[in-house]
Order: structure tokens, then sequence, then C-alpha cells
């Protein structure tokens, strides 16, 4: 690479001029002048001199950990194009965005584009004019692209979200599998792997299945301490929601996950009628409202996506300041991923959960009813065992998370809702006892709504039908609410006390370590939730007060940063493009903090490399200076 070619332009309605500049090849030397950072973060200084030496590895890194400066740096400092593998055409548009407006010499490869697009792409790899190519697996596992590609300099192959490669990590994609040809056909160029997320088994299987085993493991960790972990019981959710976001979020943009396509457009619906703005995403919508609602939500304040799991991964908006789940997620690794969507600017952010008895019988059909192999059956109900674990462990939730990637930390966090309010216990043996042995006496045959009502004496026709008020644990639990039951059940099921019998209708089946409860020879401690006595729904009031950014101390700073927003979005939308791939928040807040006064102090600021300071100097430093 001889030079990196910037783009300048004072206006994104003016027309652009460009200029070519000296580029050493030196790694902090790109990192400064091109991304705008001092300093690598944790292992990138490693793992980027290990690519750029030519090594091939595996990099796990948290989101917002920096996992893509690990192969765009590498890429610039090697002789050729990086060919960049992603499995969704926002993260390309995105990430090559952002490159853009750094004056990297970036462009996508998909179906997104035209036939004349496509040749003109292609034409500038074999000319040696592009720096980076962002490519779907589909495309570029054609026997054509793969020869067009023999045709160039390469300087590596960055496969991204690298769990889809894998069966038992979350978000498998089958063409992934066929990345191995990578190897084959092109021995001597590095290639490198990058996941947010993989288990032990996961891992094991990407680099199995991408022939990474001569290569190096870079772990970076996977704590993410901006986030802030917060689980409640499913009843009334959607209050519980509400008030979450009421009290938390105005304003902000956030993601909300729901399991079926249909709640995902009615919480959508119900959120509007609130007063918020929200959109929905889901497979089952067409093309184009998809891509509208995922354009207006990258690039637009303050929007709440509802969606499926469809919605998510690789998404680059760095200021997504909450992630609410109103079903349970699969497993540990998709919760750690989905959640990790929050925050990656590394601002506070939170992680909301709401989780009932129901979802453990959905994911527990979804496992059972699959057409996998029964060994992979078995490690997804593992999964789902230890995401249950994690909803109700009385501990720090995210020691308890991050031990599940084989990390220790070894103080509870204090930004937990087990930390911050402690969790009481009570001792449970009794209740046990009385709710297995209820399970028991009728059959094993039913779930949770009914053993209750048979513990609470409730003389309903189906119970009188099957005889069961007649039976000896007929109202035997009244000393417990039905809420209080649930809770019970719901702790019962984590322990695999009861277990989920999915052959049947959903009904409980007792579990093999209920002997020594039955004999009384263990005691079993239960976390003790506090229950509102109200009941329905009551609708928040909106706060009336201005959003204020939790990091600004006065309200002078605060209305210079909202000032700096409106006119990175302005920018934003001449260009088209994302605000954040202007600036980060992180880099206006700097901005507010320090105040820079000159060219050169702007230049200072994080996240300012040579193109945006030539671009965008002038402008910004207007507003600081008019503040002071």
């Amino acid at each position: 690479m001889g030079s990196i070619l910037i783009e300048i332009s004072r206006s994104g309605n003016k027309p652009h001029e460009y200029k070519n500049f000296s580029m050493t090849k030196i790694p902090k030397e790109i990192l400064k002048n091109v991304f705008g950072f001092d300093s690598f973060k944790t292992l990138q200084g490693e793992i980027i001199d290990h690519a750029v030496a030519g090594g091939d590895a595996l990099i796990l890194m948290p989101t917002g950990g920096g996992k893509s400066l690990c192969y765009q740096i590498p890429a610039l400092c090697r002789e050729g194009v990086g060919v960049v593998v992603s499995p969704l055409i926002a993260l390309m548009r995105d990430q090559v965005e952002a490159l853009n407006q750094l004056g990297v010499r970036a462009e996508v490869l998909n179906s997104s584009l035209t036939q004349v697009q496509i040749r003109a792409v292609e034409q500038k790899l074999l000319k040696g004019l592009l720096d980076l190519v962002y490519v779907s697996p589909e495309k570029l596992l054609t026997e054509g692209f793969l020869n067009h590609l023999s045709q160039c300099k390469l300087s590596l192959f960055a496969i991204d979200e690298a769990h889809c490669v894998s069966q038992w990590g979350h978000d498998f994609r089958p063409e992934y599998l066929k990345l191995s040809v990578l190897k084959d056909r092109f021995a001597n160029i590095p290639r490198l792997a990058l996941t947010a997320t993989a288990d032990g088994p996961t891992r094991k299987d990407i680099i199995e299945r991408l022939d990474l085993k001569e290569g190096r493991l870079f772990i970076s960790g996977f704590d993410r301490p901006n986030i802030k972990y917060s689980i409640v019981s499913k009843d009334n959710s959607k209050h519980k929601l509400l008030k979450f976001i009421e009290d938390n979020h105005v304003e902000d943009s956030g993601i909300v996950y729901c399991l079926s396509r249909a709640r995902v457009e009615a919480t959508a619906k119900w959120l509007t009628e609130e007063g918020f703005k929200a959109l929905h995403y889901h497979a089952g919508m067409d093309k184009f409202h998809r891509q509208t609602n995922q354009d207006k939500f990258l690039k637009e304040e303050g929007i709440i996506m509802v969606a499926t799991i469809a919605f998510g991964m690789g998404i680059d908006k760095p200021d997504v300041r909450f992630v609410a789940h109103l079903d349970l997620p699969k497993s540990l690794e998709s919760y750690y991923q989905e959640t990790g969507r929050a925050g990656r600017d590394g601002l506070k952010s939170a992680a909301w959960l709401a989780y009932g008895l129901e979802d453990v019988a959905k994911i527990s059909n979804f496992i059972e009813s699959s057409n996998a192999k029964e060994g992979q059956k078995r490690i997804e109900r593992q999964k789902l065992d230890a995401l249950l674990g994690y909803c109700e462990t009385t501990r720090c939730r995210r020691q308890v998370l991050l031990e599940y990637f084989d990390e220790k930390l070894l103080d509870p966090c204090g930004n937990c809702d087990t930390c911050i309010e402690p969790v009481k216990c009570f001792d449970a043996t009794v209740a046990t006892q009385k709710a297995l042995s209820c399970v028991y006496k009728t059959e094993e045959r039913f779930g949770a709504s009914y053993v209750i009502d048979v513990l609470l004496g409730n003389n309903t026709e189906r119970i009188t039908n099957f005889g069961h008020h007649k039976i000896s644990t007929f109202g035997v639990g009244k000393e417990y609410s039905k809420d209080q039951w649930r809770s019970i059940f719901r702790q019962l099921v984590a322990k695999r006390l009861l277990l989920v019998d999915i052959e049947g209708h959903g009904g409980y089946r007792l579990g093999e370590n209920c002997k020594s409860i039955f004999r009384g020879e263990e005691t079993v401690l239960l976390r003790e939730e506090i229950f509102s006595k109200k009941t329905g729904r009551s609708k928040v009031k909106k706060s009336k007060k201005q959003k204020t950014h939790t990091t600004l101390s006065n309200k002078e700073d605060e209305n210079l940063f909202q000032t700096l927003r409106t006119h990175r979005l302005e920018l934003a939308s001449e260009q088209k493009v994302p605000p954040f791939v202007i600036f980060h928040d992180t880099t206006l807040l700097e901005m507010v903090q320090t105040r820079p006064a000159t060219i050169t102090a702007f230049g200072q600021l994080s996240g300012v490399g040579k193109a945006k300071l030539e671009r965008y100097a002038d402008s910004f430093l207007a507003f600081i200076n008019k503040s002071m």
C-alpha cells in the first residue's frame, strides 16, 4: 500500500476534493493518523503484530472491544486488499461507510449491488485500488469470484462473526462451513476468524472447521463493565418494561427482543401508542420495509427497535443504550451476543430481561422438535440449564456470566441487580417437598398453573373432573401466593428438580435428584422475591424534564452536547450516513469536556484522524468556541 486516499469536504452538499498523503506501515501510526486513537486496547497490538507478520488466528473479543481494528490495520499495513467475510449486508454497509469517512478505500460486494456496480468493484480489485472489500460468504464462494481473487494481490482474509461456522453455537449458517476452501485456494494468505462470543465447544469447532489449528487463539476477555444486567419476573412484563424505559432511557436508542413476529408487531404498536418512536423488524417483513426500518434506526436518534433475533447481529450502532428481552434467549451465548449490542461506545448502558416458566417450555420444545442429532440436542439442553441458572442466581450476575465463558471475576461487579439489591434467600425445603409431591400425585402430567391451583386448594371444574381435590396435597400450599408459587416452581426447574415434559403437553415430571429432598436429607434454599400488591397495568406518566447525559455535570455542558449532536445529525443527513460514522458520542463528550479551541487541539481528540480533522474540525470548532 503506497498511500491512502483521503476525501475532504466541508459540507456534504459541496463537491468532494481529494488528496494523497504518505502513509507509513507502522500499525501505531495508522492507529493515530487514520483512526484517531493514541493507544491499542488490550491484546489489539499483539493481535495486529501477529496478523501483519502473516499469522492465522481465532480472536475472541467483546463487542465494543475493537475487533475490527484487528484486521483493518493489518490490511492497511500489508500489501494488497483485505477481504472481509461478513454475514449481513447492514454490517458491511456500516463498516464501509465508517471507513470511507476515515479516507480508507473500502467497498462492499453482496446481493444489494447491481451487476454494473459489482463489475466496477471487481475492476477496482484487479487494479489494486482498494484497501478492504467486504463480501458475503455466498458471493465469496462462487467459483467466478474465487478465480477473480486469485488474480489480485491479497493482504488477508477476515472471517467476521465466526461463531456462525459452528453448529454448537448460535446463529449457525451452513454457508460458513465452506469457508475452509480459503486455506486450500490461498494457502499463504493469513486468515483471521473473529467473534464476540464462543464457549469451549464452539471455539474448538471454529478452529477445526476453518482449519486454524496452526494459528493462535487470542481471548481478550468477555467483561462489559459498562452494561448493567437486570432480570425481572415475567408477570406484567409490559408494564415493567415501560417503567424501565421511563425511569432510565427516555429518548435513548434501544432494542427490544421478542420471540414471535406477532409479539414484535404488537409491542412496537403499543410502545408507539405510549409516545415512543418505535419500529419493528422480523424476517417475515418484505425486504423494503425491513431495510427502511433498519435505516431509520441507524440514522435517527432515540428510536426503539422491537425485533426478533433476525435483527442485530453485526449492527454497528455504538449508542444503543439498552437491550431488553421480553422473551428468554435460547442460551447464555445468545444472551451475551444480543445484550452486547448495548453500549458499544463504552458509555453506561443496560441489559434487561423478563423471564417466566412459559419461556422454558417454548425453548425446550424448540430443542426437542428440531432435526438436530441427539448429541447437539444434549448440548442445547445444557446451554438452557446454564441460562436458567443465570436467571435464578443469587450471586453477582456478571460473575456467573463470565464463568460460563471460563473467565473469573474475583469481586462482585456492583453493577447488576443482585449486587445493587442483594437477594434474600429462604429455607424452601418444605415448600419444595409439597411442590414435588403435588407433581407426583397429579401423575406428572400438568404444568405450573394447574399444580399451583391444587396446592392453593382452588376447587376448579378441571381439578374436580380429575379427582385431584381428594389428594393429600390439595390445599397444603396456602401459605404462599400464586406469584410466590410460580417463583418457587421456576427455581425448581432451574435446579432441575422438575423437568418440562416436552413429549407430553408441557407438564412437569420429577428430576432424578429429588429423592434426597423427599427424604429430608437436603436443605433447599431459594431466592425470596418481592411481589407488588398492585394488580393490572397502570399507565406510567411521561417525564417532562429534558433528557440529560449522566456524565455531564451542568446545564451548559449538556446544551453544548445536544448542539453538537444536532450538528452531527445534520451532517449525517446530508451525506446519507448514520451519525455515528462521523463521530461517536464519546468523541462529542470529549469535545464538551475539553473544549478544544484550535485545529491542533481538535486533532488530539479520540476518534479524530487526519481525514476527519480536515473534514469536520472547522464546523465543530465554531460551535465549541461559540459556547465559551
